[in-house]
């Protein structure tokens, strides 16, 4: 009898993108995959129904159920940060979902139920049925190494870690992280601000599971992995097995997540603009599907590309009409297509012309990095896109917006060196000199060859660990085991 694996992912193409990558992994493994999916409660410029359509329909062998919807508090007009709107309305879900759990029968047919990091409220529905759970984290593990110790930090403290600005905190198995450079809602303290406890409660939840299914590749985050190991990390807790099987990315356009953009067929133009450039000569430069900049800040880059000399194609978003002031609406809106004629600098596309393509929206991520003309990607450090440059040896420039970025930040120039920094991003500006530098640096420099060469190596890594025997694979293998050995007291 073959077994079925139920994945729940959360709200968010960052989530439901690498959940349908874990799917493939399990259906290589002879099982089949349900993914259980909610409607979305908004209209956003990165996730909706057509979104979802998308990826269902670029796996066709993985089944897709929609859980009945109830009824959606409105996001729009509330007062209230949405996140405390959603985890109500996530919990709702639960006896739906324990209603299509309880309707696959046999019981044994149900290997197991893999939740996403933002729902841990399931984990409830799981300990009902007597159903092995695990949490797929989506981010990597240095992420998860300071969200488990940080419940620890908090509760030593009569106040949150606002104060302290950039003063560095000492975490296991990390560089010393900033305290700015937290996730921006968990800088307060959980006894007076609600939203910070509602995402503590959230995270600390993530290893109540069986185990925790990360994104990541041992060898590019050996010291945090080994951390979540560590008796220090959650002192008078055993956490439970972390097992490291990615990079789970889309491979390119034939990837449902990759084409978001519209019909998913044919080529981009902007790859046989790539194939007349030489190699490793291009920038390219993209915030991830929900990140835009201000008016102002697209003239500054505007103004360091045309300086820099350099080749560049550059990813244009409408900025949002609300600023970004941590109340995540921004990211409810839908935005028109840009008008660069009104965002550009006068004369700066004609100028630029031949060297420099400005694309709309949207661009095939995953194509465009993987092309042999791409030598540099300027990036919010989304943690999806950070493994899809890893995957394509393509070294970084950092410029993160919000979430976990400015950690990730962290990782990848202090730990992983195959990146920096673009200064400006804790001020909101990044001025056209820095941008010129920075640019000029990668592509032009020794460190920036030395940067390309430890991206090489990472990439060769990654390779490695996905291939058969490889650190993933074992990982995977490990963990399917451990569920096959499972006892779950009823």
């Amino acid at each position: 009898m073959k077994q079925t694996v139920v994945l729940y992912p959360g709200g968010g193409a960052g989530h439901l993108g690498p959940m349908a990558q874990l799917a493939k992994v399990f259906l290589q493994h002879g099982y089949d995959v349900t993914m259980v999916v909610i409607e979305p409660p908004f209209t956003s410029t990165d996730f909706n129904a057509s979104y979802m359509e998308r990826v269902a329909a670029s796996n066709p062998n993985v089944t897709f159920h929609v859980l009945p919807p109830i009824p959606a508090p409105d996001f729009a007009s509330s007062d209230k940060h949405p996140f405390l709107l959603m985890i109500p309305m996530m919990v709702q879900y639960n006896e739906k979902l324990e209603s299509f759990l309880r309707s696959i029968v046999p019981r044994e047919r149900l290997h197991s139920l893999v939740i996403d990091m933002f729902c841990t409220h399931a984990i409830d529905v799981a300990a009902r049925l007597a159903v092995p759970v695990y949490t797929f984290f989506s981010s990597g593990a240095g992420t998860l190494a300071v969200l488990t110790q940080l419940p620890g930090m908090l509760a030593g403290r009569q106040t949150g870690l606002k104060e302290l600005g950039d003063a560095p905190l000492e975490f296991l198995g990390v560089p010393p992280m900033p305290a700015s450079h937290l996730i921006r809602e968990l800088l307060g303290h959980p006894e007076d601000d609600e939203v910070c406890k509602a995402m503590m409660g959230i995270f600390e939840r993530n290893t109540d599971t069986h185990g925790v299914l990360v994104n990541t590749f041992e060898s590019m985050e050996r010291r945090a992995v080994k951390a979540l190991g560590d008796p220090r990390c959650v002192p008078g807790r055993t956490l439970p097995p972390v097992y490291c099987v990615g990079p789970l990315v889309g491979g390119g356009s034939s990837n449902g997540a990759a084409t978001e953009s519209g019909t998913g067929s044919g080529r981009h133009e902007c790859l046989a603009w790539l194939d007349a450039q030489p190699d490793r000569s291009v920038v390219f430069l993209c915030w991830g599907s929900k990140g835009s900049l201000p008016a102002a800040q697209l003239k500054e880059i505007a103004a360091g590309l045309e300086n820099s000399g350099q080749r560049f194609v550059w990813v244009v978003r409408t900025p949002a009409a609300c600023a970004d002031d941590g109340d995540m609406k921004k990211y409810l809106e839908q935005r028109p297509e840009p008008d660069l004629d009104a965002l550009m600098p006068e004369g700066f596309l004609d100028r630029t012309k031949g060297r420099g393509l400005v694309l709309k929206s949207w661009a095939p991520q995953v194509d465009i990095l993987h092309h042999p003309a791409v030598g540099a990607f300027v990036t919010h450090c989304g943690w999806n896109s950070t493994l899809e440059s890893v995957r394509a040896g393509v070294p970084m420039l950092c410029w993160p917006l919000a979430a976990e970025q400015r950690m990730n930040k962290v990782f990848l120039t202090e730990e992983m060196g195959v990146a920096v920094e673009m200064a400006g991003y804790m001020t909101g500006l990044i001025e056209a000199d820095e941008v010129e530098a920075k640019v000029r640096l990668v592509i032009e420099s020794e460190e920036g060859r030395d940067l390309r060469a430890r991206a090489v190596k990472l990439r060769k890594e990654a390779e490695e660990a996905l291939d058969d025997g490889g650190s993933s694979q074992a990982a995977f293998v490990q963990f399917l085991d451990d569920v096959k050995n499972l006892v779950i007291d009823c």
